[in-house]
């Protein structure tokens, strides 16, 4: 398969109406900022754009939304998460319809499952589809955990294009770059921690999935794209500049500061689905402090 995933790839949130509903002009102008902002791809209805909330109407109208707006202009990955096999592939058959360039598939969660049930999981929703797909680890959300020799092995297969790592182990993330570098030209490994971009790059990733890139696209780009043009300060220094946003995370339950951060930068984003909250107004004026810091704010 001819399809590379690489670069800066932003773990979009969905902006909400008051009632709940996809906020169809403020969506499209997150398309627009952050394709202006330097991102290389798009994901979409992904944990950052809080996919547990959605009916499968709601979340075949943001994919819809998104490709429309993104108009070819970077490929749009989407989010087909589901607890079940059953589920990952009707949502992988959704995208499929409504033209998604790839999809990027979640561990299940909730439930316990070995590492030959993991593997037939992805195999099926694979073989399902005929669009590129994506592994998506994040251990610390869904306690599944994709093992090295699952990933290896799962790389073999035509169109599992790549693998988002968000365990923020990174002995785990180069495991994964190692063990399948021979198969590097077809297979990419991602970043899923905003924190570790540069270092990834470094061991030979080829980029990240990234929810800061929702508050700061160029900042975000400027990792991947001065470490690829050989400014390798460059892309370092903009890596320390963006870790206080991301620690910044801590101030509100996920994905709150995200849409806290957008509403400061004029996008509205709505609210998050309950039980998560807004931010108290304290950790508001410390998120606005740490923005303008970044230069994000006048």
């Amino acid at each position: 398969m001819s399809f590379k995933a690489n670069g800066i790839i932003a773990a979009m949130i969905t902006p909400l109406t008051d009632t709940l509903q996809v906020n169809e002009k403020g969506l499209r102008r997150l398309v627009n900022y952050l394709i202006d902002g330097g991102v290389h791809g798009l994901f979409v209805v992904g944990t950052s754009g809080e996919f547990y909330g959605f009916s499968p109407e709601q979340r075949k109208e943001a994919f819809q939304i998104c490709i429309d707006e993104a108009r070819g202009r970077v490929p749009v990955y989407a989010g087909v998460n589901g607890i079940t096999t059953k589920e990952a592939v009707e949502y992988a058959q959704m995208a499929e319809e409504v033209k998604a360039d790839a999809i990027s598939v979640l561990t299940p969660m909730f439930v316990s499952v070995t590492q030959g049930e993991l593997y037939n999981h992805y195999a099926s929703i694979a073989s399902s589809t005929n669009l590129p797909m994506l592994l998506y680890n994040n251990v610390g959300k869904t306690n599944v955990n994709i093992a090295v020799e699952t990933a290896t092995k799962l790389s073999e297969i035509s169109n599992i294009v790549g693998i988002k790592d968000s365990s923020g182990d990174f002995t785990l993330t180069s495991e994964y770059i190692r063990n399948t570098r021979e198969n590097k030209d077809q297979f990419s490994v991602l970043s899923g921690r905003d924190t570790l971009i540069h270092a990834c790059l470094a061991y030979g990733g080829h980029g990240a999935i990234t929810a800061c890139a929702n508050i700061a696209p160029r900042l975000m780009a400027d990792i991947y794209d001065k470490y690829v043009a050989g400014d390798i300060e460059g892309s370092l220094e903009a890596q320390y500049k963006i870790a206080p946003i991301r620690m910044a995370f801590s101030l509100g339950s996920y994905p709150t500061i995200l849409k806290e951060s957008l509403e400061l930068l004029g996008i509205d984003a709505g609210p998050c689905f309950a039980p998560v909250g807004p931010m108290n107004q304290e950790n508001k004026v410390v998120l606005k402090n740490i923005l303008a810091d970044a230069g994000l704010l006048a």
